[in-house]
C-alpha cells in the first residue's frame, strides 16, 4: 500500500468523518472505495442509478418526445436506399 498525502475542503472532511462514524470505516478505506469506484473497475449500480436518477427529465426543453426523435433519425434521407 502506497501512502498519500491529500488536501481536503472543512466541508469534504467533515463528509469523511461523518460517513466513518456512521459505517466505523477509516477515513482511507472511504476515499480508496471513493477512487476505485470513480476511477477503476469498482463501479457499483448504485452510483449507475444516481446517474441515471440525475439524467431524468434531461430530455424535457427538447420540443420531440424521444420516440419522435429517433423516428426523424430513422427516416432520415441518408438512410433512404435509392430504389431508382
Amino acid at each position: 500500500m502506497l501512502r498519500t498525502q491529500i488536501s481536503l475542503t472543512p466541508e469534504d472532511r467533515r463528509l469523511l468523518d461523518s460517513e466513518a462514524a456512521r459505517t466505523g470505516r477509516s477515513i482511507s478505506a472511504l476515499i480508496r472505495d471513493a477512487v476505485a469506484r470513480t476511477y477503476g473497475s469498482g463501479r457499483d449500480s448504485a452510483t449507475d442509478a444516481r446517474v441515471i436518477d440525475d439524467a431524468l427529465g434531461a430530455w424535457a426543453s427538447r420540443e420531440s418526445d424521444g420516440k419522435t426523435y429517433v423516428e426523424g433519425l430513422r427516416s432520415a434521407s441518408r438512410w433512404r436506399v435509392d430504389t431508382t
